[in-house]
């Protein structure tokens, strides 16, 4: 509704506007009593093959014919079969993978993922992943993707943020366009949903002097409380809308493209250490640096 009911949202949602997408879904909790299943999956059989690409493809996919539950999963599917494979020659420049160790989130000590119980002491799964992925359409052409994960991170945060390309030109000598801070379009999905957009706005007073501002919506402010996720989609089931759900042709797709990783993951090497209560290990500040961009953290 946010891209699609507002006019001026659609026409800058493309490669000629957008620098890059960041897509997070951020737990503070380990994994608790859940070390049997986690043991065996890892988070990215547990959270990107489903959320974090249903995420992108909500975002990614192009407008549908009608609001239609199989109008909107084809267009889903659509991103899927755009995004660009995951093959061996760009594993190690397109993936990230770490396990939390002990430290602190606010006034909690954390234990090591290694020391959870019924986790194996010499534990090679993953507790964090991060990805960098292309979309080879029309519409996304040279935009990157970047996607990421983890437990015993900083704050339990979902979110997407578009960041959008600096000015063509700066009039306000010395600032050239990219000092200029960037627009960004932030969707908050959990906790505390809403919506919120940055822009640059000149100080009052004679000298020129400007800083970024931001418009922010927060949807309990507005509407009060939401319906949880999990309610959202019980509801839906009930009353036969599947708009929400995915078909079994994008489950074989998502797969697909995941499994060249899953093989190389599952082959050997070690995830990347980091400390309970931070964004992630250090490779994963390097993925976006490599391209001179960094996370957006809260």
């Amino acid at each position: 509704v946010l891209r699609l009911a507002n006019i001026f949202f659609e026409p800058v949602w493309n490669r000629s506007y957008v620098d890059h997408v960041q897509i997070t879904v951020a737990e503070a909790l380990g994994v608790g009593r859940r070390a049997g299943y986690f043991e065996q999956a890892g988070v990215l059989r547990d959270m990107f093959q489903n959320h974090l690409l249903q995420l992108l493809c909500t975002i990614a996919m192009e407008p549908p014919a009608s609001f239609a539950a199989d109008r909107v999963r084809d267009e889903t599917a659509k991103v899927l079969y755009a995004l660009r494979p995951l093959g061996n020659g760009n594993l190690d420049h397109a993936a990230v993978r770490g396990q939390y160790g002990a430290g602190r989130i606010d006034a909690d000590e954390c234990r090591a993922y290694r020391a959870e119980p019924g986790v194996a002491a010499d534990s090679r799964i993953e507790t964090y992943a991060a990805l960098k992925l292309h979309i080879d359409n029309w519409r996304w052409q040279g935009v990157p993707f970047y996607l990421r994960s983890g437990k015993r991170l900083a704050q339990r945060r979902t979110e997407i943020a578009i960041r959008f390309k600096p000015v063509p030109h700066s009039l306000f000598a010395p600032l050239r366009p990219e000092d200029l801070a960037p627009n960004m379009l932030v969707l908050r999905i959990q906790p505390q949903e809403g919506v919120s957009l940055t822009f640059e706005t000149k100080h009052p007073g004679p000298k020129l002097c400007m800083s970024g501002a931001a418009m922010d919506f927060d949807y309990g402010d507005a509407f009060g409380a939401s319906r949880e996720a999990y309610e959202r989609l019980l509801l839906d089931a009930m009353a036969g809308d599947q708009t929400l759900f995915v078909r079994s042709d994008w489950i074989a797709l998502s797969w697909s493209w995941l499994a060249p990783l899953l093989e190389r993951w599952s082959a050997g090497g070690a995830p990347e250490p980091y400390a309970a209560g931070c964004w992630g290990p250090t490779q994963a500040d390097a993925l976006l640096a490599r391209d001179g961009r960094a996370w957006f953290n809260p």
